[in-house]
């Protein structure tokens, strides 16, 4: 009795090893676009002293909203791999914290070319680990006025400041950004994802209005940032 439980325990071992080898020779393939917002949270501590003490609410450290757009397809050259394209940014307001006549706006995004390898190992769904290979921006906008405004005033005020004063500081980044992502596919046509990656910019210059270099900057400032990545895809899909 007990070698044939035996044998019945490695017979069904053998199948079930010979099914999970099917599966993994089974190659994904399809195509799509999509629409994905992306939630960012960025590296912000050191940008946030400076926002305290500039008279603003600090940049949420939970993170804020973007949009933006992505698709792929998978080369079939090579077995799961896919290539696309990915672009998204947000940007949070930050209002005067104590009364002010100041404000501030941060943007985060970026964009580039998506490689990703699907596990081959998956059924009836994608999951993808690859990376993103392009570029992107961090800016902080920082706003100081009295409300409405003469016309002339305005062209004025280059000629005499007045308290009404605005300036943007830039970082521009070359990234090579790892990322995760999950698509499910409600049908033959239509998929959901969620995904993450994070942003690792290779470019610590920033600039001011009209691209003059900014110096002494602070030794911690960055424009690393997490992000959650969601979107509907539509397209043809055989995972």
């Amino acid at each position: 009795m007990l070698k044939k439980i035996t044998l019945i325990i490695l017979l069904t071992l053998s199948i079930s090893a010979q099914d999970y080898e099917k599966v993994g020779l089974i190659s994904k393939f399809g195509a799509a676009v999509g629409f994905t917002p992306v939630w960012t949270i960025p590296n912000a501590s050191t940008m946030n002293n400076y926002l305290q003490a500039f008279g603003t609410e600090k940049i949420n450290s939970s993170g804020f909203i973007g949009f933006g757009g992505s698709g792929y397809i998978y080369i079939l050259v090579v077995k799961n791999l896919r290539v696309g394209g990915i672009g998204f940014g947000g940007t949070t307001t930050l209002s005067s914290a104590n009364s002010s006549n100041r404000s501030a706006e941060y943007y985060s995004g970026m964009g580039g070319l998506t490689v990703e390898y699907t596990l081959p190992f998956t059924k009836d769904v994608a999951i993808s680990v690859g990376g993103i290979i392009g570029g992107g921006s961090t800016s902080i906008n920082l706003y100081q006025n009295n409300g409405s405004q003469n016309w002339d005033n305005i062209w004025n005020d280059f000629n005499s400041p007045s308290s009404n004063q605005r300036r943007e500081i830039k970082n521009t980044f070359f990234t090579v950004s790892p990322t995760i992502n999950i698509d499910y596919p409600i049908n033959r046509f239509i998929a959901v994802r969620l995904g993450a990656g994070y942003t690792i910019p290779f470019s610590s210059s920033w600039e001011s209005d009209n691209g003059n270099v900014v110096n002494n900057l602070p030794n911690d400032l960055s424009s690393n940032s997490f992000f959650i990545q969601t979107g509907v895809f539509i397209g043809f899909f055989a995972f």
